[in-house]
């Protein structure tokens, strides 16, 4: 088979490239503009069957015809986040800026591991890196690397947590040695509303889900100090020794933000190594109206922050950011091929050292894009009007007699159940929610996600759209009525 027209440099290749991208932008516009509702509502079995022949033909069809096949067989099932009536997880509707940037960096093809590969790419998000660490008011020495999101910021984190621990409590090389035997009694704390990938996180790093401890919470669903003293008086009575407290900027259900600046007052008193998990809040940071939440994530040791949800990038794109950039020498390493020791003696930026990936993608240049087409000004009311969405949403649901909203938001996240009969119990609205969201996701009409509060089963709206508007998310509340009806007229309700 010729190569002739499959790489950039010549000029078929060229000619074909700009086809190709045109073809695939029109297959997404047509799918945005021609269809009314954010899914087709096909279940798993269809979406296989719809593919058709064998993944690998043998022979190929050629690109313009692959590219019409995607668009009619994937594309058209796909969930749309861009969809107003679209409001289930934290999947942002991406900004046009961060989609020119995402189709320049895949066309270069940029490694951001040494700096041979990716120069620019290298010094850009040196640069990106610096005005967050700015952004988040951290301290002239701190540093930072991209990731994939908070998953991977929030393992590399506690990674540098524990081996910096491991080093000065135990004198322990982790990178070289492994755990010490000391590693049994090492603790990790969060809220029992953290993300559940501080447990994961643990489980890699060969501490095991049980090293990490839960501290009640509040009313507000926020990490409760005092219950944090005794959880930590508790642990040191039992010989555990507790390394790391994680505070969370923004929970996953109800963007409960911790008290950050008490927590970092607990970790200064008790030696933790203090993390905040700002993967959804920490887009506040550009808002003077309520950037103010923020308050005590300047004193982090280290943050994760996402850009592929309340900045509006294409997924993925997150960073780690450290108080101080000398804590990643717990976990750099030196390859000849990559990053030798001799560059580090010239001060050449080869990231790979900073980093858990080899390989990496130049996200960098998304939230780049953006802020520079936006600035900050621009980012923040984009954050602020979802904001204030939630905060109608919240009134519309608290004076509807069919509707039990669960917790005013603190961020744009709306939980809530639908309860249409007073003398429905707790378990029957369970239920209820339960086959409601199945059933809209089969109807197509709105995508919401479920969630389980006080062990009933819930229903969420993730208001990330700045195009949304209460009359969109009252349809979406219509719609669930109406599969409401249907589910409880047409069968039985199932647990």
């Amino acid at each position: 088979m010729s190569t002739d027209g499959l790489f950039l440099g010549t000029d078929r290749g060229d000619a074909e490239y700009r086809a190709a991208m045109k073809q695939a932008i029109d297959a997404v516009l047509d799918v945005v503009a021609d269809r009314e509702d954010p899914y087709s509502g096909a279940a798993p079995d269809a979406l296989s069957e719809s593919l058709g022949d064998p993944v690998v033909p043998e022979e190929g069809r050629g690109l313009e015809t692959t590219l019409d096949e995607v668009a009619e067989r994937v594309l058209a099932h796909s969930v749309d986040p861009s969809n107003p009536r679209c409001g289930a997880h934290l999947q942002c509707p991406p900004m046009v800026p961060g989609l020119a940037a995402e189709a320049l960096l895949s066309a270069t093809n940029q490694s951001l591991d040494s700096f041979d590969q990716a120069p620019a790419a290298t010094v850009v998000e040196e640069r990106v890196v610096d005005a967050l660490c700015d952004l988040f008011d951290l301290p002239r020495e701190a540093d930072g690397v991209f990731t994939s999101g908070g998953t991977q910021s929030n393992f590399q984190a506690l990674l540098l947590a524990r081996d910096r621990y491991c080093a000065r409590q135990f004198d322990r090389d982790v990178q070289n040695e492994g755990l010490p035997p000391e590693a049994d009694s090492l603790r990790v704390l969060c809220s029992a509303e953290a993300h559940f990938t501080a447990k994961q996180a643990a489980h890699h790093l060969g501490l095991g889900e049980d090293a990490v401890v839960t501290v009640p919470t509040d009313g507000d669903r926020r990490m409760e100090p005092d219950a944090l003293e005794t959880t930590l008086a508790a642990l040191r009575d039992r010989g555990a020794a507790p390394f790391a407290l994680v505070g969370t900027a923004g929970t996953t259900d109800f963007g409960s933000i911790d008290p950050l600046d008490a927590l970092a007052d607990s970790a200064a008193e008790h030696g933790l190594w203090f993390h905040v998990d700002a993967a959804y809040g920490g887009a506040l940071a550009v808002s003077d109206e309520y950037g103010d939440l923020l308050e005590g994530l300047e004193r982090a040791d280290s943050v994760a922050v996402d850009f592929h949800k309340l900045f509006y990038q294409p997924i993925s794109c997150g960073a780690l950011l450290v108080r101080d950039g000398g804590t990643f020498r717990w976990m750099a390493r030196n390859a000849a091929y990559l990053n030798p020791e001799a560059d580090d003696d010239r001060g050449v930026p080869n990231l790979v050292a900073k980093s858990v990936q080899t390989t990496r993608r130049f996200d960098a240049l998304k939230p780049y894009v953006a802020f520079r087409t936006l600035g900050r000004s621009g980012m923040a009311a984009l954050v602020e009007r979802t904001l204030a969405l939630a905060d109608e949403v919240a009134e519309l649901l608290g004076s509807a007699d069919d509707f039990e909203l669960l917790g005013d938001p603190t961020l744009n996240a709306v939980v809530f159940r639908y309860r249409p009969h007073e003398g429905m119990t707790d378990e029957e609205t369970s239920r209820l929610n339960a086959a409601v969201r199945r059933e809209l996701l089969a109807d197509g009409r709105a995508v919401v996600a479920r969630t389980e509060v006080d062990g009933a089963t819930s229903l969420k709206l993730t208001l990330l759209n700045p195009t949304a508007t209460l009359e969109d998310v009252g349809a979406i509340l219509e719609a669930v009525r109406d599969c409401g009806t249907t589910v409880s007229g047409t069968r039985e309700v199932a647990a």
